[in-house]
């Protein structure tokens, strides 16, 4: 028997989901849902049925129809698993929600806290246990290569297998009450902004499929609902584009892979396939057993996914051009914020700091709505990595304390993402010499020049250097890439420790964050973050006959003068930080016309630092 606490042990550590939300402390009494489920369970013939907190896209942000395990469990974080057996229930989740999980799960539930019941011995647990059982996932919810490791871990561990169940069991429990599944328009963006004509982009990857002799469809077929397409999109697709209900997709793959073109078997062996479907390394375990499974699909990270991350021109300029009045929105909002609370004596908590930010950002051209919610945090909360205030239970903004805002937008033209730190009152000599510390190593990326071929994982250290000579460090990445008007963390690239960093090398057109930070628990937190993108570098020399690159930073925000020692910088960094900050205020000044407010605030947070002021103290 494979028990509860080993399977989970097995089990968790290949999924988790990043992004943190608001918290509802409501306990729910989850013992009609355990019952029903369970009784599902003996239906399908399944011992242990596990809950994942994906989508069947492996979405960042999920629906409220596919928080299932939310409705099972009552525990509304976003990181976690359940496990749930015929007499047991299990949830596992990280450190970040310890607290929350306590005090959702009811008495139905057992809290596995991973990072710390991970350290058991899962193979000694596994040897205590007798019999098989049979472990059940929804197909559609689980990627193929973790289904390949998760069902190779329970036959290794005393298991039987790993059984997909068509129907999602919890789906059954929730019933009539679970929520609609969003049925937004689908919109066309216009050449203007998108640079590129879909047909062309379909073209290239049919190229690079059959260079890589993938099989290649000579059409084209887009699985929505029908009540999703707009009056635009069908004219717009005309007919270079199928359109097939969202659904059909398992019944198509399945045809799909019976027709494959196979080999000639050869003698004593079964027959292979010409040609391999490609399918990402994301994709549903669902659909490579309807495209036939390993012996037809070759799992690869997607070429879609690259191609998507290296911008073309449009984008990139569309990039810089949003980045300016998305930095004249927030410069708005610091000022307007200061002014609130050391003039007027507001109290402002910290939603109604991100409500504010919101609706000046509203006002600008092109907006469409935020990339991500605002992270509005104040004194201790700002150490919090992923914090989001929860409206009605979060912390008035403290004038004697650090702020930081981390914050994005939407946009026709691009994604913005830009953290600033700032303090209104006297910061402390720490705070001071941490986010000098930080800016450095924003300033390091930022005029970072590097051969062709070398990848953010190479680079990291660049932004960690000098806080580690002061045995100092943060616990993420420093930067990922940024989608154009997409997803504000897109793959594959990014900079930081992680390897699939070290997997794919920068390229000119790719477009990433520079966020290094500092945190101490319980006091305040530092993060600046840029957006950056890479572009062709003029070297004097060019070893190699290769390509050299750097970065062009677009994000135009003061950084904070408050929390800035000179002293710290050298001669380089200092011109570096001026010639900024005289960039930002010669790019946003235009958009505080009769703003004489914000106008004040830019000019003092863009003066330059002067050498000699430092030099003679």
């Amino acid at each position: 028997m494979l028990k509860l606490t080993a399977f989970f042990h097995l089990y968790a550590r290949f999924f988790s989901v990043t992004k943190s939300q608001a918290i509802d402390m409501e306990t729910i009494n989850t013992t009609e849902r355990l019952r029903v489920l369970r009784k599902l369970m003996q239906e399908n013939k399944v011992d242990i049925y596990i809950v994942q907190s994906e989508d069947s896209h492996q979405s960042e942000y999920i629906a409220p129809c596919d928080a299932r395990r939310e409705f099972i469990s009552g525990f509304s974080g976003s990181a976690g698993t359940a496990v749930i057996t015929n007499e047991k229930a299990a949830l596992a989740t990280d450190g970040r929600y310890f607290n929350q999980a306590s005090k959702q799960l009811d008495n139905n539930w057992q809290l596995l806290k991973q990072g710390l019941e991970d350290a058991l011995s899962v193979s000694r647990t596994a040897e205590q246990s007798e019999g098989t059982h049979f472990v059940g996932v929804d197909p559609r919810l689980i990627t193929a290569p973790e289904a390949r490791k998760l069902a190779e871990k329970i036959k290794k561990k005393g298991g039987a297998s790993l059984v997909g169940i068509k129907e999602n069991l919890v789906d059954l429990v929730w019933g009539d009450e679970r929520p609609s599944r969003p049925n937004e328009k689908v919109s066309v963006l216009d050449i203007k902004y998108a640079g590129k004509k879909f047909q062309e982009k379909v073209e290239d990857l049919r190229k690079e499929l059959d260079k890589k002799k993938a099989v290649t469809p000579t059409t084209t077929t887009l699985y929505i609902d029908a009540s999703k397409l707009s009056k635009d999109l069908i004219p717009h697709l005309g007919d270079s584009v199928q359109i097939r209900p969202y659904e059909a997709i398992f019944e198509d793959a399945k045809a799909f892979g019976g027709s494959l073109e196979m080999e000639a078997p050869a003698e004593g062996k079964p027959s292979t396939p010409k040609r391999k479907f490609w399918i990402s390394t994301k994709a549903s375990w669902a659909l490579s057993l309807n495209l036939g499974g390993e012996e037809k699909v070759e799992e690869v990270r997607s070429p879609v996914g690259d191609a998507k991350a290296i911008k073309n021109m449009t984008e990139l300029e569309g990039m810089r051009v949003c980045h300016i009045r998305d930095g004249a929105s927030l410069s708005e909002y610091f000022a307007w914020l200061e002014e609130e609370l050391l003039v007027k004596g507001t109290k402002l908590d910290e939603v109604q700091g991100a409500d504010k930010l919101e609706e000046i950002r509203s006002k600008k051209e092109r907006f469409i709505g935020l990339s991500f919610d605002t992270i509005s945090s104040t004194g201790p909360n700002a150490a919090v990595v992923h914090y989001k205030p929860e409206r009605g239970n979060c912390s008035v903004i403290d004038p004697k304390a650090i702020y930081l805002c981390d914050s994005g937008a939407q946009y026709l033209d691009g994604t913005t993402d830009t953290t600033r730190t700032i303090h209104f009152g006297e910061p402390t000599e720490i705070e001071r010499k941490a986010y000098t510390l930080v800016l450095k190593g924003v300033i390091a990326i930022d005029r970072a020049i590097f051969p062709k071929g070398t990848s953010g994982f190479a680079i990291d250290t660049l932004a960690r250097q000098f806080l580690w000579r002061e045995g100092l460090d943060y616990r993420h990445g420093t930067g990922h890439g940024v989608g154009s008007y997409l997803n504000v963390h897109e793959g594959p690239i990014g900079i930081g420790t992680r390897i699939a960093y070290s997997e794919v090398p920068l390229s000119v057109g790719n477009v990433l964050s520079d966020e290094p930070g500092y945190y101490e628990d319980g006091n305040f937190g530092i993060r600046i973050e840029n957006m950056i993108m890479a572009k062709e570098a003029k070297t004097n020399h060019h070893f190699g006959d290769k390509p050299w690159l750097g970065f062009e930073h677009v994000t135009m925000v003061p950084m904070c003068q408050k929390l800035i020692d000179g002293k710290m910088l050298t001669v380089e960094e200092r011109t570096w930080l001026n010639d900024y900050h005289q960039e930002v205020y010669d790019k946003t000044k235009g958009f505080f016309e009769g703003d004489e407010r914000t106008l004040r605030w830019l000019e003092r947070e863009t003066k330059p630092i002067h050498v000699m002021e430092f030099a003679l103290s």
